[in-house]
C-alpha cells in the first residue's frame, strides 16, 4: 500500500488547480493498478511501446502522457489513444502526429517543449524557434493537433535560484502565449516540475507536475 499512501500525500500537497501526472515509466501493470485504485487516471511514460503495452493490459478510462523524446517513427503506435504529448520540439514531429491522429479519426493534444536549462542534453525550442513554429503556413495548415500548452525541464543542479529563475523564465513564455489572439483558446497547460522540485515549479506557475519516484519509489 505504500504507492496508494504517496500518492494520496502528494494530492494533499497539491493546490486544487494542479493537475498530478504519475509517471510510471518502467514500473510494472501491478504498480500502476495500486495508483489507479487510489484514486490516480493520468499517468506518463517516456517509451511510447512500453505506453502501448500498459494500455493494452489497463483500464480505459485512463490518460496515457508520453513524457518522454518521440521519435517519428514510433508515433504511429501511440496516436490511438494517446491524450497529451508533452515533448513536441519540432514542426517535424508536429505533423507526423497530425498526420497519425489524422488516420485516427482524432485530434491529439500536445505541449511544446521549451529548453530552459543550461544543459546541452535537454530537447526544446528556443524563443525564436517557438514563434517561428507558431507562426509557419505549415503550422497552420495542420488540423488533428491541437496545442495546450508549454513543458520544459529546469537544470539538474542543487541551486534553487537558477531552477527558480528558469521555472520563471517559462511561465513568462506560457503567459504570453496566453495573451496572443490566436493561441488563447488554447493554451491551458503548463508543465513544469517533477519529484525533486515541483513545489518550486508551482510556486513559478506551473499546473501540471510529472512525479515518479515519489509515488513509485526510485528504479
Amino acid at each position: 500500500m505504500a504507492i496508494a499512501a504517496n500518492l494520496n500525500l502528494i494530492k494533499s500537497t497539491l493546490p486544487e488547480q494542479v493537475t498530478l501526472v504519475a509517471v510510471s515509466k518502467t514500473k510494472p501493470v501491478s504498480d500502476l493498478m495500486e495508483a489507479y485504485d487510489a484514486g490516480q487516471r493520468i499517468f506518463g511514460e517516456n517509451k511510447i511501446q512500453e505506453m502501448a503495452e500498459k494500455w493494452e493490459e489497463m483500464p480505459k478510462d485512463i490518460q496515457w502522457h508520453m513524457i518522454g523524446h518521440v521519435q517519428t517513427n514510433k508515433v504511429k503506435f501511440m496516436a490511438p489513444f494517446v491524450s497529451l504529448v508533452h515533448g513536441v520540439d519540432s514542426l517535424k514531429l508536429l505533423s507526423e502526429i497530425n498526420k497519425q491522429a489524422l488516420k485516427n479519426d482524432r485530434s491529439i493534444d500536445c505541449l511544446l517543449q521549451m529548453h530552459i536549462a543550461e544543459e546541452d542534453t535537454k530537447f526544446g525550442l528556443d524563443k525564436q524557434e517557438l514563434h517561428e513554429l507558431l507562426e509557419s503556413n505549415d503550422f497552420k495548415e495542420l488540423r488533428n493537433i491541437r496545442i495546450v500548452g508549454l513543458m520544459g525541464m529546469a537544470t539538474f543542479t542543487d541551486d534553487q535560484n537558477q531552477i527558480s529563475r528558469e521555472f520563471k523564465e517559462l511561465n513568462a513564455i506560457y503567459e504570453s502565449l496566453k495573451n496572443d489572439k490566436v493561441m488563447s483558446n488554447s493554451i491551458q497547460t503548463l508543465s513544469m516540475g517533477m519529484s525533486g522540485d515541483y513545489k518550486l515549479a508551482i510556486d513559478c506557475g506551473s499546473n501540471m507536475v510529472r512525479i515518479g519516484s515519489s509515488i513509485f519509489g526510485g528504479r
